[in-house]
């Protein structure tokens, strides 16, 4: 199965502008390309479904999970568990774009948002 980003229409969420590629499709895991312009963040969230592996393919970000925070640049992966309170923001004047997989697939009724 081959999935082109030219045949995907980007959604804006919180500011976010995200390609999400397999939303459609019955497969066991689900991938999303995101860029977080400056300034901008995910706000406190968790999902009761997935486990998240974000994987950093240009720019900077600061992930807080649970209570711990890490800085990831390109190469870095930041893995959140299911149940696990997380959110993500840019602090720089670049912006950044992360591969997101879930695992399994994305279900927007089982994430849900603090903030």
């Amino acid at each position: 199965m081959k999935i082109t980003k030219a045949s995907i229409t980007p959604i804006d969420y919180y500011g976010l502008r995200i390609v999400e590629y397999t939303s459609d499709n019955k497969l066991l895991s689900s991938v999303a390309e995101i860029t977080i312009d400056p300034g901008t963040k995910h706000p406190r969230a968790y999902s009761k479904r997935s486990d998240k592996y974000y994987y950093v393919v240009s720019g900077n970000l600061e992930f807080i999970v649970e209570n711990d925070s890490y800085s990831l640049a390109p190469g870095d992966v930041c893995v959140i568990l299911k149940g696990q309170r997380f959110l993500y923001r840019n602090t720089t004047e670049e912006p950044a774009k992360v591969v997101l997989i879930h695992t399994p697939q994305f279900d927007l009724q089982s994430e849900v948002l603090e903030e």
